[in-house]
């Protein structure tokens, strides 16, 4: 019981369970019907089903659209994004005793062994219901692979630890499988082509997002740098912010070719969203201590995944606008 209340210390302050339950649900969803939408999958496929004999209408549409493999991988990127996090302050223990002691684990409110029983229970029972209902489970077993990699610095810490820049090009590429781990799930379902533009601007839709947030949240002003290793202080807050413009045009233009097909009005509202952001970064470059550049950041991925959500909403409902 006392187990219990430490992990449920770590959850609200670290991970809050519903809203990131819903965060992954999202996520799915998002990757789920974009990539279907744009293979002219469409809401009369989406809804229909055959009765079947002596069961319920509700029954017969669960099973037929696979809505417990739909939950499963919801779940599934929920839990991984969990697993992250607690990795994550694992490989971040020593530091954060120095400069973040009043987060969970380091104030020794939650223990180590707390949060290593946990993490083997949520992995295991992920593993195990992607075995048993999933089709795409190597997909699963390589996002897990690589995600257990990750966690042990690629048995290479002595040289990773002391990069962030390699850190970065290690690590940052799980958003890119968990994306293919969605997608696979899709394009099996639906029997889809593989190798095709949409398939790849799906991958890319929201491993730009992730990337942007990564770097943005190591961006400080110079009278904020502490002994903690940040973009910036490598490479200089101006330098850092000129690259995440860049990728944040490269990241919309992916949402443009996705949304282009279904709702052109979005395509004026996400480049509307790029503006400000756009605007922001211009105006942090001048005056870099006034706010931190990743609030504006998770603000405009926010508005952006938003968006997008509402994209696919409005095309299911009212077609092509």
């Amino acid at each position: 019981m006392e187990r219990l209340k430490r992990l449920n210390i770590y959850f609200k302050e670290m991970y809050p369970i519903v809203p990131r339950l819903g965060l992954g649900g999202m996520i799915f969803l998002e990757i789920y019907f974009i990539v279907l939408l744009n293979h002219g999958v469409g809401k009369e496929t989406l809804l229909s089903f055959q009765p079947v004999e002596g069961q319920s209408a509700f029954y017969s549409f669960f099973v037929q659209h696979d809505i417990l493999g739909m939950l499963i991988c919801s779940f599934t990127v929920f839990s991984f994004l969990l697993w992250l996090r607690i990795a994550d302050d694992f490989k971040d223990y020593e530091l954060d005793k120095r400069l973040f002691a009043f987060r969970p684990l380091p104030s020794g409110r939650v223990t180590k062994t707390d949060l290593r029983i946990f993490a083997t229970i949520l992995i295991s029972f992920t593993l195990l219901i992607n075995f048993l209902f999933m089709k795409n489970f190597i997909f699963c077993f390589i996002l897990y692979t690589y995600g257990s990699l990750m966690a042990v610095w690629f048995f290479q810490k002595h040289k990773i630890a002391k990069s962030l820049p390699l850190a970065l090009v290690t690590h940052n590429p799980v958003q890119i499988l968990l994306n293919l781990y969605v997608i696979s799930y899709t394009i099996m379902k639906y029997k889809l082509p593989v190798f095709d533009i949409t398939n790849f601007m799906a991958v890319l839709t929201l491993y730009f997002p992730a990337l942007i947030w990564e770097i943005s949240r190591k961006i400080r002003a110079p009278e904020e740098e502490t002994e903690y290793v940040t973009y910036s202080k490598l490479f200089g807050y101006k330098k850092c912010i000129r690259f995440v413009f860049i990728l944040t045009w490269v990241d919309i233009c992916t949402n443009f070719i996705l949304v282009w097909r279904l709702n052109r009005l979005s395509v004026l509202a996400l480049f509307l969203n790029a503006l400000w952001c756009s605007y922001c970064f211009y105006d942090y470059a001048k005056s870099p201590g006034r706010y931190r550049i990743v609030s504006k950041v998770e603000r405009y991925t926010y508005i952006q995944e938003s968006l997008m959500i509402l994209t696919i909403v409005g095309f299911l409902i009212f077609g092509r606008i």
